[in-house]
């Protein structure tokens, strides 16, 4: 049995998905037993041939066409014989050992699923916790100005200590750590979500059985781009998902 898996969905982006492995390969401890998985939505294994051969710990899977996001993590489920396995964006940098930080940290406190604390390249904090999805959190996100401020706060748990942890009922889907039983028992995402809300619909099923703990006792970067804000064809699979949400968990006002 792997001490960790880790699982990374690509889609026309296999120099910054070889760039994150590259620092998985080179911040974590080689005594962690580890494999990892890229599912590649829409390139081809000559991409990754080189880092294929550079490292016998990864594995490559190719489902022939864009499956989505959740649908591309769940691929690996049947293959995941590991204690924790982690959900990871291809937009992620280590800096640190973070895997063997989370590790220690989800054992000592018993938690079964954690977020680390997440930077952006200049090592501000990005607020990755978030309160349950509310269509009027949803709304104002989207609207310009600072009149909307404290509300957007409050959605992305601004009032917490992020030195010390806390349970999150959303934790944005980045980059996530849990125990692989746990991942198996909610049966991974639900593929339904093509892209968006899929984390959020990941971290309800689990906070139905577990907390999701926020770890700050390590960072990890991460390089966001809000695609969904900038795409219209983004902005109605982002609708589409939101809708599909609140059909499945009920409509929450605020």
């Amino acid at each position: 049995m792997d001490d960790l898996t880790i699982s990374i969905v690509a889609y026309h982006n296999g120099e910054m998905i070889i760039n994150a492995i590259e620092s998985i390969e080179q911040y974590t401890d080689k005594n962690l037993k580890k494999r990892i998985f890229v599912i590649d939505n829409g390139g081809t294994p000559e991409e990754f041939s080189d880092i294929l051969d550079k490292y016998p710990d990864m594995e490559y899977r190719n489902p022939g066409k864009n499956i989505g996001f959740g649908s591309g993590h769940n691929l690996t489920l049947p293959l995941l014989d590991s204690q924790y396995h982690a959900i990871v964006n291809p937009d992620i940098m280590l800096i640190e050992d973070s895997f063997s930080k989370l590790l220690d940290f989800m054992k000592r406190e018993r938690v079964r699923m954690c977020i680390p604390k997440i930077v952006d390249e200049n090592g501000n904090l990005q607020y990755s916790c978030r309160n349950e999805v509310t269509l009027c959190d949803m709304a104002v996100r989207r609207l310009p100005g600072r009149v909307f401020d404290q509300r957007r706060k409050r959605h992305t748990l601004q009032d917490h200590d992020y030195k010390t942890p806390f349970p999150v009922p959303f934790a944005q889907g980045s980059f996530l750590v849990m125990e692989t039983k746990l991942l198996k028992c909610v049966n991974g995402f639900d593929e339904r979500y093509f892209m968006y809300m899929e984390d959020a619909d990941l971290c309800k099923k689990v906070s139905e059985i577990t907390p999701i703990i926020y770890c700050p006792e390590t960072s990890v970067v991460h390089k966001w781009e809000k695609g969904s804000h900038k795409n219209m064809r983004l902005f109605w699979i982002h609708l589409e998902s939101m809708i599909r949400y609140y059909k499945k968990w009920g409509l929450k006002l605020r």
